[in-house]
């Protein structure tokens, strides 16, 4: 399992996404919470993500094996921004009653303009060619990266 404390992030990242968490549980009472479901992901997790449509296994549990809608990332080990310490980027998902995760696009809709709100940050929903609404990034890790 991933990583998930707010204490692994950028500080930038941090701050964001306690003060968008802390207005969506006041604005939205009884919606599923937001939390981090991942910060820094290892290079071999990555590379398990990146293989996710090769890999011979029903990853999200469809029946097919090796789909193209099994892909969850462009990005080989080291060219995400989860793969740095402190990660310079965040997953989310939303805690539903009864310990259910839902990942429905209305949530990440209401919960990205919050996050959004701090300055110099990207959100993975507005990705071209591949969306990935559960993500925030710094704009311009690369360069914090050094890459």
């Amino acid at each position: 399992m991933p990583p998930r404390s707010i204490s692994d992030l950028h500080p930038l990242l941090a701050y964001a996404f306690g003060k968008a968490e802390a207005e969506f549980l006041l604005t939205y009472p009884e919606a599923p919470k937001p939390f981090i479901s991942c910060t820094f992901r290892s290079p071999e997790e990555q590379t398990a993500l990146f293989n996710q449509p090769t890999d011979k296994i029903d990853n999200n549990g469809n029946g097919k094996i090796d789909e193209p809608a099994e892909r969850v990332t462009n990005a080989r080990a080291g060219e995400s921004a989860h793969n740095y310490k402190p990660a310079l980027a965040f997953d989310v998902a939303f805690l539903a009653k009864g310990g259910r995760i839902d990942w429905s696009d209305k949530w990440f809709d209401l919960f990205a303009p919050l996050v959004l709100k701090s300055t110099g940050i990207t959100w993975g929903g507005n990705f071209k060619s591949l969306p990935d609404r559960p993500h925030f990034e710094l704009t311009g890790w690369k360069k914090l990266a050094g890459k």
